[in-house]
């Protein structure tokens, strides 16, 4: 049975991530600053709480970081933690560098430090490489990162690879594309859409704020995505990779395809909110996974339509989702 060492797992992907662990027969440590007041409700809500070993580790703290892992002795870390929120990073610019930067460097060195044989992946970010204009970026792809969040994943990132190069640690980076799943939180756009446009079909009067409906990205499903995350600490030799599903799709399509779901006209519902721009935006991004696919055998199952109708179908339910779409049947023939 192998020890592995999740930080960030009351996030999305550490909850997913805690999840796929348990099912191929790891003992799972979960870390969080203080886990006997974090309600971990991503870990209730997939029913796997209690089978988790919950641990207070502070990440920005060394000596909290090596005792640890000095104690847990893991075979895998996976560092899924720090502030997530692009846009919430040009509010907290400081405090989003040090959770990223400071909290990598904090666990690579522990690592270093321990001397124990452990392989360690970092989450990375699609955000580092900027605008690429609808092209695929792909591992060889310059960084031009254009927030705070993307400049403290970037200077991650480069830790990483400085560790791996000079000490020979087993460390890697994920550059994930944008993946969505029901575990997001409401302060992430693509949740956001799903659950106002829920209830708006539930008979709320509200309106949907959005800012740029215009910029594309390219959108897939968390529990592949976390997969992919395990298949790289599985090889012999550390090495990074991007993760995408190599297609773009609008801001737009995505609220329209939700809002169709339910039988709605987004049109009617959408308000442009300019407050909501950020400061520095990505017009388009989209990866290129032929690196993963070649020697991971990994590859994308679920694409953004299909990422929406799930989401829906988490948010109502499918018999809701189910009567929806025959009153919009219903109102179809009426208006022919």
């Amino acid at each position: 049975m192998k020890n592995a060492l999740i930080c960030g797992i009351s996030g999305q992907d550490g909850a997913i991530l805690a999840q796929l662990l348990l099912s191929k027969n790891y003992q799972v440590y979960g870390a969080s600053r203080d886990a006997q007041i974090n309600s971990f409700r991503n870990l209730a809500r997939l029913g796997i709480r209690e089978r988790v070993n919950l641990v207070s580790i502070t990440l920005n703290d060394f000596r909290s970081v090596l005792q640890a892992l000095m104690k847990i002795q893991p075979d895998e870390v996976y560092n899924l933690a720090g502030q997530s929120s692009v846009g919430l990073s040009f509010e907290q610019p400081v405090e989003t560098m040090d959770s990223i930067s400071i909290g990598t460097l904090n666990l690579l060195e522990g690592i270093r430090f321990s001397g124990l044989p452990i392989k360690f992946y970092n989450a990375g970010s699609s955000e580092c490489f900027g605008d690429t204009n609808g092209n695929g970026a792909d591992e060889a792809t310059p960084f031009r990162p254009r927030s705070p969040y993307a400049v403290a994943k970037a200077a991650a990132f480069w830790e990483v690879a400085n560790y791996r190069e000079a000490y020979n640690l087993y460390a890697c980076t994920g550059i994930l594309f944008n993946h969505e799943s029901p575990l997001r939180p409401e302060r992430f756009v693509t949740q956001k859409i799903v659950k106002t446009a829920c209830r708006i079909a539930s008979g709320s009067r509200e309106k949907l704020h959005l800012g740029d409906t215009g910029i594309k990205r390219d959108w897939g499903w968390a529990p592949e995505y976390v997969e992919a995350m395990w298949m790289m600490l599985q090889r012999e030799q550390a090495e990074d990779f991007v993760i995408a599903t190599g297609q773009v799709n609008s801001l737009e399509s995505f609220v329209a395809t939700a809002f169709d779901c339910l039988g709605l006209d987004w049109n009617e519902h959408v308000v442009r909110d300019k407050s909501l721009i950020r400061p520095a935006e990505i017009t388009a991004n989209r990866g290129n996974f032929s690196k993963a696919r070649n020697l991971l055998g990994w590859q994308p199952r679920t694409f953004m339509a299909e990422v929406v109708k799930l989401m829906i179908d988490a948010e109502l339910g499918s018999k809701t989702r189910k009567w929806h779409s025959i009153n919009s049947r219903k109102r179809a023939a009426d208006k022919a």
